[in-house]
């Protein structure tokens, strides 16, 4: 990148790794919003799933097969301590969340695949980073959801709600429109769960259900929590769950079922929410970011999230109707293959994970 903005040459100099970042170009895209550059900030990763930034700019990364990365410039190392995790069909080590007390806490929390009664199942905790960064300390499952056979979605994305309560993402664990786990409220499959504090005990709750496989979760500037989600063949989706609600799966959806066949009852029911935005066909979207705005004032408030199936970085306006939902955009470069998680990074630039590549990059103007 040929002279940054100021803001950019300010924070590179307080933060080695973006000053790697600035030198370290990997191509240009344009946009909606004019040509931005695309950098590489890490690479030699093996199917990355989840991507977390601490509170100095360095950053935390997971492989699905078990493995926590910690990127510092142009060094990583690992980290040790994690929980025992099953590598097995979709599941593993999955998201990673960095809560708003880190400072003080020093608390990263893990979403994983762990053994449990009947089968596998999603599953979250929270170790202490040590004082080198190479090990989590003292790790403490906090939720252990229900177990079931199979290796298949297992939703798994973490955020931290604006009261401190942490809200987990599941999946419907691939039972198909047969199955009616999401819609069983004694299950904790194809629901958000949200557990706090209570005391020195963690409770936790279901907080919606109906959810066929959640692979992004993001709050926006007002603390409004949103998702993305997987259908069937078609349906993917956008929500805005909240308390109580139910979102559908599989007694309504926007997809039909593998090879032809409508599911349930079609695409609407009393009692039953619809999405914001659904993509028909699929587009298998993964990771979900609402944008600040601070380096493209243009794209504020917009939808940002990858696609597992179609190789770009994803748009969503949400002032801008669609028949589907909302105006996209879709962002494709070389680097964009199989993106598997969205963040915006302390520098205001758009951060996102490619499986097809292993690596980290970082989009801005």
């Amino acid at each position: 990148m040929t002279n940054p903005p100021a803001i950019l040459r300010a924070i590179a100099m307080a933060s080695p790794l973006l000053a790697i970042a600035l030198s370290a170009q990997a191509g240009t895209v344009e946009t909606s919003a004019g040509p931005m550059q695309i950098t590489t900030m890490t690479t030699g990763l093996q199917e990355p799933w989840g991507l977390a930034f601490l509170p100095d700019g360095r950053f935390l990364v997971t492989e699905r097969s078990g493995k926590l990365w910690l990127v510092n410039g142009a060094a990583r190392h690992e980290v040790t301590g994690l929980p025992d995790i099953v590598a097995e069909g979709q599941g593993g080590l999955l998201d990673v969340m960095i809560p708003a007390d880190f400072a003080t806490t020093r608390e990263v929390w893990l979403s994983f695949t762990a053994k449990a009664q009947g089968g596998l199942a999603t599953a979250a905790g929270k170790g202490r980073l040590s004082a080198d960064g190479k090990s989590l300390v003292r790790f403490e499952t906090v939720f252990l959801g229900s177990g079931a056979p199979g290796g298949r979605h297992f939703g798994a994305r973490l955020v931290e709600a604006r009261d401190g309560t942490i809200l987990l993402a599941t999946g419907d664990r691939g039972t198909g429109p047969e199955g009616q786990e999401a819609q069983d409220p004694a299950t904790s499959i194809g629901k958000v769960i949200r557990f706090g504090k209570v005391g020195q005990a963690w409770k936790a709750e279901v907080f919606s259900s109906g959810h066929r496989n959640i692979q992004g979760a993001a709050l926006d500037g007002d603390g409004r929590f949103f998702t993305t989600e997987h259908g069937a063949q078609g349906g993917d989706e956008l929500n805005a769950p909240l308390p109580g609600r139910n979102y559908g799966w599989p007694v309504i959806s926007y997809g039909v079922n593998y090879g032809g066949g409508a599911i349930g009852d079609g695409t609407a029911r009393e009692g039953m929410e619809q999405p914001l935005h659904y993509w028909d066909p699929s587009i298998a979207p993964s990771g979900l970011m609402i944008y600040s705005g601070a380096l493209v004032p243009d794209w504020q408030g917009d939808f940002f999230f990858g696609s597992l199936n179609s190789d770009f970085l994803g748009r969503l306006d949400p002032q801008t109707p669609a028949p589907t939902g909302y105006a996209e955009e879709r962002i494709a470069a070389p680097e964009t293959g199989r993106v598997r998680d969205v963040k915006e990074g302390p520098d205001g630039a758009i951060w996102f994970l490619s499986v097809t590549d292993g690596a980290v990059y970082r989009l801005a103007p």
